[in-house]
């Protein structure tokens, strides 16, 4: 029964009946939308904001405890955390800011307009907020899909070679986040045209948005692979750059006496043409290991002064000082940040799943003309909920998109 037909609160004699109907034992005046435990829809609004709230705390001591893993890992490795960052696109990070900041807008309009009776505009709204959730995750699907792609997972599989970025003969990652959402899509379509042809006006209605709920996933993943491409020169320069200092750090691991073998010509030619060249040829006497000692220093100061990254794909201990500080693009150190990143923006984006189920099925209710004046609240606490969604990823951006 629709709200507007039982909103009268207290003189309307049918109100009065039905609630007399449906809980015989009591004597008040319940308009349908109000619980028969109520006295007034103030109290019932009043107790609904309350558990909301009580609902929302548990929610922040929950992401509280995740943050504080962050900031003790954080702490302890700053350089791993900086260093993994760079694999994190920045642009598809600030478009899912843009397009949550937008449906906390649309959301606060919704709210609005419950309170205000206007039906078109508050399953509007509701449909955009829809929106920009389902864009959201498409863009998410782009993210994670292309660093599976590249063995970026967290640790304990994560896999990353430098000189093979992308696995070859892999399974289709971005198909199989896709397939669940284009399944929800050909549903809606055939249940539309179902209903259609039925000539089910309630129906059509409802589904008639959820619809371009649905196709808005799609559009959220090619505005994810369009950002990707667009940042590709940047991703291979960042893949090219790891790969050069892999290879330096390669040959700096190598003895002289082994750079002065037949399979390093070239680097010969090079050797004793610099300001240590008599002490580089004199190296070349295996017998003078003091002058040998000398020289990988030199070596290991200069690539130190280069503020660059030495790469240690075999995850060992290496207890040697030009090597411990800055390899962190091993399971167990770079393992532990992308096991936070996927952590905790795979809990969020389980929120925001959470959320799209209750959005729907206010978005069914506000067809049905459910929310009036004085019953609004599943409008205002699904509202708040939204809003604290939209403020977690707030601080999970710049957490682990910004600190580089």
């Amino acid at each position: 029964m629709s709200t507007i037909e039982a909103k009268p609160a207290g003189n309307d004699p049918e109100s009065v009946n039905h609630g007399s109907d449906a809980h015989g034992d009591h004597d008040h005046d319940h308009p349908s939308f109000l619980a028969h435990h109520f006295e007034t829809p103030e109290q019932q609004y009043d107790s609904g904001k309350l558990g909301i709230w009580i609902f929302l705390v548990t929610e922040v001591l929950f992401f509280s405890g995740m943050f504080c893993a962050y900031a003790m890992f954080r702490m302890l490795s700053p350089e791993v955390f900086e260093g993994c960052s760079q694999f994190l696109n920045t642009k598809l990070g600030a478009i899912n800011t843009g397009v949550l900041l937008f449906s906390s807008l649309t959301m606060a309009w919704a709210v609005r307009c419950s309170q205000t009776e206007e039906y078109k505009k508050l399953t509007g709204m509701l449909a955009a907020t829809l929106s920009c959730a389902m864009v959201f995750l498409g863009v998410k699907a782009i993210e994670y899909s292309h660093k599976f792609n590249m063995g970026i997972l967290p640790a304990g599989f994560f896999q990353y070679d430098p000189a093979h970025p992308h696995i070859e003969d892999g399974p289709n990652y971005l198909m199989w986040l896709c397939l669940p959402f284009a399944l929800f899509l050909v549903g809606i379509v055939v249940w539309l045209a179902v209903a259609f042809f039925q000539g089910d006006k309630f129906k059509v209605a409802v589904l008639k948005p959820l619809t371009v709920v649905a196709l808005c996933f799609f559009v959220g993943v090619g505005l994810g692979m369009f950002l990707e491409d667009g940042s590709g020169e940047s991703h291979a320069a960042l893949h090219d750059e790891i790969g050069e200092h892999a290879v330096d750090d390669h040959l700096l691991d190598e003895p002289i006496d082994v750079l002065a073998s037949s399979d390093h010509l070239s680097e010969e030619v090079t050797l004793g043409q610099t300001e240590y060249g008599v002490v580089e040829r004199l190296a070349g006497d295996t017998t003078n290991s003091g002058l040998l000692g000398e020289l990988n220093a030199r070596a290991a100061q200069a690539e130190m002064a280069t503020g660059s990254v030495i790469l240690n794909k075999d995850g060992g201990v290496d207890a040697t000082i030009h090597a411990t500080p800055r390899d962190f693009l091993t399971p167990s150190r770079a393992g532990v940040f992308f096991s936070i990143y996927y952590c905790m923006t795979g809990v969020h984006a389980i929120h925001i799943l959470a959320g799209i189920g209750v959005l729907i099925w206010l978005l069914v209710r506000s067809v049905r003309n459910d929310f009036n004046r004085q019953y609004f609240g599943p409008v205002d606490y699904v509202g708040l909920y939204w809003h604290l969604v939209d403020l977690i990823w707030i601080y999970l951006f710049p957490l682990l998109y910004l600190i580089r």
